[in-house]
C-alpha cells in the first residue's frame, strides 16, 4: 500500500512539473514586432493590423532608433497604430553602440513577453538588433522585405540586411528578383514571396492624406520638385552636399526639400545651410508626417531622392511619379526595370543634366508597381499563423 501511495504521489508530482514547465515555456503572445524608425512604422502598420485582424496577440516594441518622439507620434496617430507596448529609448549613439544597447534592452522585454516569433523589417540598426536578440534566445525571427542588396560596402544597412536574411527562420520577399537572390545566397529560412507592405500603406492611407493634410497651403508653389537626402555616404560628403546645394539653387523648377536632422547638420558643419535655406528656388520645410510626404508626393511633378522606401513608394497606383535616385546603387532594381526610377549618381553635372531632362520630357509610367498588389500584410500574416500549427 506504502509503495502504491508512494508511485501515485510520484506520478502526481511529475505531472505537476511538466504542467508548470509547459506554462512557463507557453509564449504570453504570439508574435513581436520590433521597430524604431519611421519607415519601419508605415512598413509593418498592414502586418500588425493584419495579424490583429485574424486574431494574433502582437506585442508592439519601439527601439527609439529615430528619436523625435512628436514626430513618432505623429506617425503613429496618421497610421492609425496603437502606441507601442515598449519604448526602448534607444536614442542615437554610434552604429555598434545603438545595437548593444537596443539588444540589450529588448532581451529584457523578450525574456518576459517570450513570444514565438519575432518580425522585424528592413535594414536599419533595430533590425539587427532585433534578429539577433530574438535568434540567440531561441526565437523564430522573421525578416520583412528581405533579400534587397545593393552590394555597396559603404553602406551600413546592407551589412544589415544580409545579416538579418542569413539569420531568419521566415523570409517575406517582396519581389521575384529578391526572393531569388536569397535562393542564390542558399539561406537557412524559408522565402516566401510577399509583395512589399508599403504599397499596402499607400494605397490605404493615400486618399486619407489628401483631405487630411495642410501642408499644400504651406507650399508657395503650383509644379515642384519633392527633393529628400539624408543618407551619410551622401550628405557627410562636403563636395557631395556642396554639389547638391548649387544644383538646387538652380534647378529649372522649384524644389520643396523637408530637412531630415542628419542633413541639417551637416549643412551647417559645412558652411551650406545659409545658402540654401536664402535660395529663392528651395523652400525648405521641417521634416513631413506621413500624410503630408504622401500628398507632397501626389502633388509634386517628380522626386529627387536618395531614399530607397520612396523608390517603392512611387509605383504605388495612386502615386505613380518618377524618382531620380540620388545614389551610386540601389537596393531596388525593379523601379528601375519598370521605369519608375533612374539612377543618376552624385555628380552635380549628371544630376543637374538629369533633373533638365526630366522637367522637359519626364512622364510617369503607366506599367503596375513591380512591389505588388497592395495584400503584403495579409500575406505575412498568414504565413505567420500557419508556421505555428
Amino acid at each position: 500500500m506504502f509503495i502504491c501511495n508512494f508511485l501515485y504521489i510520484k506520478k502526481v508530482s511529475i505531472q505537476l512539473k511538466v504542467f508548470y514547465y509547459r506554462s512557463v515555456d507557453t509564449p504570453s503572445v504570439t508574435t513581436a514586432i520590433v521597430l524604431g524608425t519611421r519607415p519601419e512604422l508605415i512598413k509593418m502598420a498592414p502586418v500588425l493590423f493584419a495579424l490583429e485582424e485574424i486574431g494574433e496577440e502582437v506585442i508592439l516594441i519601439h527601439s527609439g532608433q529615430h528619436y523625435d518622439d512628436a514626430l513618432s507620434e505623429s506617425f503613429i496617430r496618421d497610421l492609425g497604430m496603437r502606441k507601442p507596448d515598449h519604448y526602448l529609448q534607444v536614442g542615437s549613439g554610434t552604429q555598434a553602440a545603438q545595437t548593444a544597447d537596443c539588444m540589450y534592452k529588448l532581451e529584457k522585454v523578450l525574456e518576459e513577453k517570450r513570444p514565438d516569433s519575432v518580425l522585424v523589417q528592413g535594414d536599419t540598426n533595430t533590425v539587427l538588433a532585433g534578429a539577433l536578440t530574438a535568434v540567440k534566445m531561441g526565437i523564430k525571427v522573421g525578416h520583412v522585405e528581405a533579400g534587397l542588396r545593393s552590394n555597396d560596402r559603404r553602406m551600413p544597412e546592407e551589412y544589415n540586411r544580409r545579416i538579418a536574411d542569413h539569420i531568419s527562420h521566415y523570409l517575406f520577399a517582396p519581389t521575384p528578383d529578391s526572393a531569388s537572390i536569397l535562393k542564390d545566397e542558399k539561406v537557412w529560412g524559408d522565402i516566401h514571396m510577399t509583395g512589399n507592405t508599403v504599397i499596402d500603406a499607400c494605397e490605404r492611407y493615400v486618399k486619407l492624406a489628401e483631405e487630411k493634410s495642410q501642408v499644400a497651403k504651406k507650399i508657395p508653389f503650383e509644379d515642384y520638385i519633392l527633393v529628400t537626402a539624408h543618407r551619410a555616404e551622401n550628405v557627410d560628403d562636403q563636395a557631395v552636399l556642396t554639389g547638391l546645394v548649387d544644383v538646387l539653387d538652380k534647378a529649372p523648377l522649384p524644389i520643396v526639400y523637408p530637412l531630415h536632422p542628419r542633413t541639417k547638420k551637416m549643412l551647417g558643419q559645412f558652411g551650406l545651410y545659409d545658402k540654401l535655406a536664402g535660395s529663392e528656388n528651395v523652400h525648405l520645410i521641417p521634416p513631413a508626417g506621413y500624410f503630408d510626404f504622401l500628398a507632397m508626393m501626389k502633388r509634386c511633378s517628380f522626386i529627387f531622392s536618395d531614399s530607397g522606401g520612396i523608390q517603392e513608394e512611387a509605383t504605388s497606383p495612386s502615386i505613380r511619379k518618377r524618382v531620380l535616385v540620388f545614389r551610386k546603387s540601389t537596393e531596388r532594381p525593379e523601379a528601375i526595370d519598370a521605369g519608375y526610377a533612374t539612377m543618376i549618381g552624385t555628380d552635380a553635372g549628371d544630376i543637374a543634366q538629369a533633373i533638365a531632362n526630366e522637367v522637359s520630357a519626364g512622364q510617369a509610367p503607366s506599367v503596375p508597381s513591380p512591389y505588388g498588389d497592395g495584400n503584403a500584410g495579409k500575406n505575412i500574416a498568414r504565413i505567420v499563423a500557419e508556421a505555428r500549427t
